[in-house]
């Protein structure tokens, strides 16, 4: 799903009546609050849908692609996805 079947879906969901303006607004500052959350508190949890959490990924060795070298690729952080048991059972 696009940001703009997103817009559409969440305008037509349960009666609401917002401009299309008004949705994306919606829309953005929900992903904006829960973009700050996951920074700020390292976990969104979302009864129901499910909990985003920050990982750290240590170093590790690779290889380059190209080349077969070996490389370091350094320590980062990720953000992982738990889906919650109401979620899997729609699948």
């Amino acid at each position: 799903m696009t940001k703009a079947e997103l817009i559409e879906e969440v305008r037509k969901a349960k009666g609401v009546e917002l401009t299309k303006k008004q949705t994306e607004a919606v829309v953005d500052a929900l992903f904006e609050v829960v973009s700050r959350a996951i920074k700020k508190e390292k976990r969104f949890a979302f009864p129901g849908f499910g909990t985003f959490v920050v990982r750290e990924r240590k170093e590790r060795t690779g290889r380059n692609p190209r080349t077969g070298q070996k490389i370091t690729i350094k320590a980062s952080k990720t953000v992982a996805f738990k889906p919650a048991p109401k979620l899997k059972s729609l699948l």
